[in-house]
């Protein structure tokens, strides 16, 4: 027992110091010659250039990837937790197709709409928080029967489902201009260059809202990796869980993706980095993938802003290129454990 709580303490602290350090070098890095040590230089002209690109440029980009990342990782791990599939995800439970459809509509058709006009800038980021929801609703209800929601019946529904809003999404491709064209073409690969103090306070409370129904799922996730049944012999109640897990998955992703666009593997790749160094008790895995996430976006996004400059890579790309190999990697080293 000493000696897993000594390497759980040893695993937290090295996330914190990589997540701090992470955020520093992100704060310090970018296109312009601005850098921290600039704020201790005398006030003036340049203090003050200084001070804006770090507060309301920089800043609010490096506190959004933090949070997408947190938050993607955090619904993975549940999605994995409650599917018992390693592969499984928000993507795969069309929680991020239902988001993108909903945004592909207003930009291509956004224009001809009244309502779109009253939310200004805030009609994308409602328009992929409103999806989601209702996608992931519609599957709950879809997968239910009788009060019982069957999990198998969920995922394949969804998977049928992120197909058929992948062809909604083509077919409005067709109605796009070169402009909604280009810009969905840049959203969904997803970016944080818009980022704003603003964003993320529309973020913040659905982070919030997730990460608390996480920490009341740990233990019962536990239990549900061995079987439903045994769960409910134990004295968890299973469909409860099943709605909350859903509810959790949604408020993560759906804000994120509207916001920031569809960033994928981090919701897969990054639970079983951190079960291979902390095991499988979602009490550890959950807070531990939400800093480990955390870490791998922030990280992706300075590389995305600082590769090409002074041009900008879609942060997507860049977690694909380093999501791949490790879940190869990964799926090479499950194959050898179970043949083994």
């Amino acid at each position: 027992m000493t000696r897993e709580i000594s390497r759980t303490v040893w695993l937290f602290s090295l996330l914190s110091v990589l997540l701090l350090l992470t955020m520093l070098v992100a704060l310090d890095t970018g296109a312009t010659t601005v850098h921290l040590r600039d704020l201790w230089h005398p006030a003036g002209t340049q203090d003050q250039a200084t001070r804006l690109v770090l507060r309301d440029i920089r800043g609010p980009r490096v506190v959004m990837a933090c949070l997408t990342g947190a938050a993607l990782a955090v619904a993975g791990t549940i999605m994995q937790g409650l599917f018992r599939n390693p592969l499984a995800d928000p993507g795969l439970a069309g929680v991020s197709s239902a988001a993108a459809l909903a945004t592909a509509c207003v930009i291509i058709l956004g224009s001809s709409w009244q309502w779109a006009t009253w939310l200004g800038m805030w009609t994308i980021p409602c328009a992929g928080i409103v999806g989601s929801f209702a996608g992931m609703g519609l599957l709950y209800l879809f997968a239910t029967r009788g009060g019982v929601t069957s999990i198998t019946a969920m995922l394949l529904a969804g998977v049928a489902f992120g197909a058929f809003s992948g062809a909604l999404t083509g077919i409005l491709i067709f109605r796009a201009n070169d402009a909604a064209l280009r810009d969905l073409t840049f959203w969904t690969m997803g970016s944080f260059s818009g980022a704003t103090w603003r964003s993320v306070s529309l973020l913040v409370p659905f982070v919030l809202i997730a990460g608390a129904l996480a920490s009341c799922l740990a233990a019962p996730l536990n239990a549900m990796l061995l079987n439903e049944h045994n769960a409910l012999l134990i004295g968890y109640p299973v469909e409860r869980i099943k709605s909350l897990s859903i509810l959790a998955v949604a408020c993560a992703t759906g804000p994120t993706v509207s916001l920031v666009g569809a960033i994928g593997f981090v919701g897969v790749v990054v639970p079983h980095l951190v079960r291979l160094a902390a095991g499988p008790d979602h009490r550890i895995v959950l807070p531990a993938s939400a800093m480990l996430g955390a870490i791998l976006l922030t990280g992706a996004d300075t590389m995305a802003r600082t590769l090409a400059s002074p041009a900008e890579i879609p942060v997507g790309v860049v977690t694909a290129l380093l999501g791949t190999p490790a879940f190869v990697w990964l799926l090479a080293r499950s194959h050898r454990t179970d043949v083994s």
